[in-house]
């Protein structure tokens, strides 16, 4: 059975939408102080004239998508028989759409992936005051290595409690200030210190969780401070997904892209713990872990050093591998070394867990053969309006299903440099339940993005609403997330929940639907009887972004304050042709 992604547990944009309709009124607050938010410190962007949206090429999304998710390309795994006729597609329709190779005079770019499979765990054991506590693999904790080695052992590794383990210097804050890491082991809260406010004021947004709130981030922090192992304390509400999400995205294959140290730099293991074992283990060291916690939510908290260590280890099955992101661009005629990018990613889960007719392809039709298909579809759009002043380039990455490896292995090693990626659009599950009212804004308020969105809406005749759930942090689950982190300010624009036949009442129920009947399963297959009037509603949308951002000359920024503010401000001021 394919693995859930550890990036994403689970989340398409659907899958989100998944409101009742008495939810939604829940929501109307906090929908209220985010819109707020995302109208503040915002530069404008250009005027539209002569940028009006083409008629978008609605076939090409059907055929694309149909082709796509047929049996034929057998779920699109990566490294498969799949992969190759997904290749050469995207290779054909680029082309025929007018685009050129974009990497180089190549179409591809090698993506170089490891995967990993943990056997034989021992229990871990914790030990302090003449006692020993043992937790159970899988049970109690689950552990991975990012570093590529048949052995794993953590022995006799003392236990830091770090708080939320977050060291952000343009708020002054630092859980690691005054404590040498080298050789412990961090216990670290998830979520971010206000995770718990009803309202988005906070040092951390309030209930609107940043990056520093996500566990990709935690684990990258605790390797920068050397620790030798981190260990998250999962607790289902700030986690935003129960024990059984970690057990199930934790265990079996793990896959990695490649770096060139081979994950050297990264902590020895990874891992999260039951939070009634890191009760235990908090009372072992003499500790309360609800006291420890509220200490941690104050500036200034400081580390604590348990006096107690742990052991534990593993092994791992290596095997590498190569898959490939497709890139076609389309040269600017004023500025072509300035790009705008569009993302989405082609890879589904391949073979998976068969339905009651015997059926084992996950087609991945909406998920995401429908974002592919977009590409296309505007890229033919893009194409047929002419250059715009800055290059657009339609970036089809690989294993987004297994935690964002295609898109991450870009950002890693751009084919456009960062500091002259002026921004873009992620395209992830489109809906084709119909055309809405309003779109969702997943991580709206962070930067001068948001003017362009406005400006674009308003021509559209279009609202945005504010995503219902900010504090499960969603901005920090999709492929636009890889450049963001790296300074490059991404929209993620998600379909409609206002439907214009029966409101968000049928937008929840559609949602629901494909939620509990298609999502992830052998059921996500094309369906001739779709309405594309919805996608093609939000591709409008969607060139209008890319076209308004390729014509202008400005270059938006992150918000004072946002985590990734200061990332890109270092890009800037580092490039000497670019931002």
């Amino acid at each position: 059975m394919a693995m859930i992604s550890r990036t994403n547990f689970g989340h398409k944009a659907w899958a989100r939408f998944g409101l009742r309709a008495g939810q939604w009124a829940a929501t109307t607050a906090l929908a209220a102080s985010l819109a707020a938010c995302a109208t503040m410190g915002r530069g404008s962007p250009p005027a539209m004239a002569g940028n009006g949206t083409p008629e978008i090429p609605i076939d090409t999304m059907k055929e694309v998508t149909r082709t796509l998710s047929s049996d034929a390309f057998e779920g699109r795994a990566p490294g498969t028989e799949g992969e190759r006729k997904t290749i050469a597609l995207l290779k054909e329709r680029f082309a025929a759409a007018g685009l050129q190779p974009g990497n180089n005079g190549s179409w591809v770019q090698k993506v170089p992936l490891i995967e990993m499979t943990g056997a034989d765990y021992s229990p871990m054991i914790v030990k302090g005051g003449g006692q020993a506590i043992r937790l159970a693999p899988g049970d109690d904790y689950v552990a991975v290595s990012y570093r590529v080695t048949p052995e794993t052992r953590i022995e006799d590794s003392e236990i830091v409690f770090v708080g939320y383990g977050i060291n952000a210097p343009e708020k002054g804050w630092n859980d690691y200030a005054g404590i040498d890491m080298t050789g412990k082991t961090a216990l670290i809260l998830v979520n971010d210190p206000d995770y718990d406010a009803d309202t988005l004021d906070g040092p951390f947004g309030g209930r609107a969780m940043t990056y520093y709130g996500r566990w990709t981030y935690k684990f990258e922090e605790a390797a920068r401070q050397g620790a030798t192992a981190a260990l998250i304390v999962h607790d289902t509400f700030p986690a935003a997904y129960g024990w059984n999400v970690v057990q199930s995205s934790w265990t079996g294959a793990q896959a990695y892209a490649q770096t060139a140290d081979d994950g050297a730099s990264q902590t020895r293991a990874n891992g999260w713990v039951q939070k009634p074992m890191a009760e235990r283990i908090m009372t072992m060291a003499g500790q309360d872990l609800a006291a420890m916690t509220a200490a941690a939510k104050r500036k200034g908290f400081a580390a604590v050093p348990l006096g107690v260590t742990t052991s534990f280890g593993f092994d791992s099955a290596i095997r590498r591998f190569e898959s490939n992101n497709v890139i076609g661009v389309l040269p600017g005629s004023e500025r072509p070394d300035e790009v705008v990018l569009y993302t989405a990613h082609w890879d589904h889960l391949g073979r998976c867990k068969a339905d009651e007719t015997g059926d084992d392809i996950c087609n991945g039709a909406i998920d995401n053969a429908t974002g592919t298909a977009a590409l296309v579809a505007l890229a033919e759009a893009h194409v047929k309006a002419g250059a715009p002043e800055r290059s657009i380039a339609f970036v089809a990455v690989t294993a987004e299903e297994s935690g964002l490896l295609g898109s991450e292995y870009y950002a890693a090693n751009p084919v456009f440099p960062l500091d002259q990626t002026v921004g873009g659009v992620n395209m992830d599950a489109l809906s084709l339940a119909g055309p809405a009212n309003d779109v969702v804004v997943v991580g709206g308020g962070k930067s001068e993005l948001d003017a362009y969105l406005d400006d674009a809406l308003g021509e559209l005749g279009r609202t945005a609403t504010p995503e219902p759930t900010p504090e499960k942090g969603y901005y920090y689950r999709s492929d636009h997330f890889s450049l963001a982190k790296r300074g490059v300010p991404m929209f993620y624009v998600e379909s409609g929940e206002d439907l214009i036949e029966g409101g968000t009442a049928a937008g929840a129920a559609a949602a629901a639907d494909y939620t509990e009947n298609r999502y992830h399963g052998p059921q996500d297959e094309y369906d001739p009887d779709w309405n594309w009037d919805g996608a093609e509603q939000d591709l409008r949308l969607f060139y209008r972004l890319g076209r308004s951002l390729a014509n202008t000359g400005a270059w938006p920024n992150w918000l004072d304050g946002d985590e990734f503010r200061r990332i890109r401000d270092e890009s800037c001021a580092a490039s000497d042709t670019g931002c």
